[in-house]
């Protein structure tokens, strides 16, 4: 049984209150190592059936498997958009597999929850994996029932973040005024899109692989080191 994740709480760079946020009206969320700790390592779990299902697909040792896998991922957002383009993958078979994995390092985040459910407005997850597998991990963190939608890379048309594409489709499917909407991701180049469009953004950032990829204070307003903690502060 695992218990509850410990959470390192350094200060943020720049606390924010609600106030100074009223305009916002929507609550956008990347999910992945932002609504959880990227300590949890979970990501390295879809990592090892990425490399698994390269090397199958194509027939090569999991060393160069892991190259072909990272490669697509850098060039294309997702290692699926590479593979969809390169070798005309199914993305329902590829993302069943490499989502087959343990949730169990995830544990309910009562906090978390109350902060979301306290932001005035709508929410949304925006996430490049697929439904199925956003529900399992958001059950799992017990945030499941604090999101309006979830926008995932089917909605996407398999457009992944921070493809512009991703942007507007998600503007458009809900009707959603950028400027009014607030996008909180652990990959500072997927906030670029986002600022570009309007929307007040928050980085996340918490280690995840390449996170810092890219960043610019161009296009992030905001920036913490936990996601919860600053939800927390931003409502109490």
């Amino acid at each position: 049984m695992h218990g509850p994740v410990a959470r390192p709480v350094p200060p943020d760079p720049d606390p924010v209150s609600l106030g100074a946020l009223s305009h916002v009206e929507t609550w956008l969320f990347d999910m992945d190592n932002t609504l959880y700790p990227a300590s949890v390592n979970l990501f390295a779990q879809i990592d090892r059936r990425m490399e698994a299902y390269v090397g199958r697909l194509l027939g090569l040792d999991r060393a160069a498997a892991r190259a072909v896998q990272k490669r697509y991922f850098h060039e294309h957002g997702t290692t699926l958009r590479g593979l969809m383009l390169s070798h005309g993958v199914d993305p329902d078979d590829f993302l069943g597999f490499v989502h087959d994995i343990d949730l169990s390092v995830l544990t309910p985040d009562p906090g978390l929850a109350a902060s979301l459910r306290a932001l005035p407005g709508r929410r949304y997850v925006f996430t490049n994996g697929d439904l199925p597998y956003a529900e399992r991990v958001l059950a799992a963190l017990g945030l499941l029932d604090c999101f309006d939608a979830i926008h995932d890379i089917h909605a996407m048309a398999y457009h992944p973040k921070p493809d512009d594409r991703a942007y507007d489709g998600i503007l458009a499917r809900f009707g959603l005024d950028p400027g009014r909407t607030f996008f909180a991701e652990d990959m500072a180049h997927n906030l670029m899109p986002a600022k570009a469009r309007g929307m007040t953004t928050l980085w996340v950032n918490n280690g995840s692989e390449r996170g810092a990829h890219g960043h610019s204070p161009a296009f992030v307003d905001h920036e913490t080191h936990d996601l919860a903690h600053f939800l927390a502060r931003l409502v109490a």
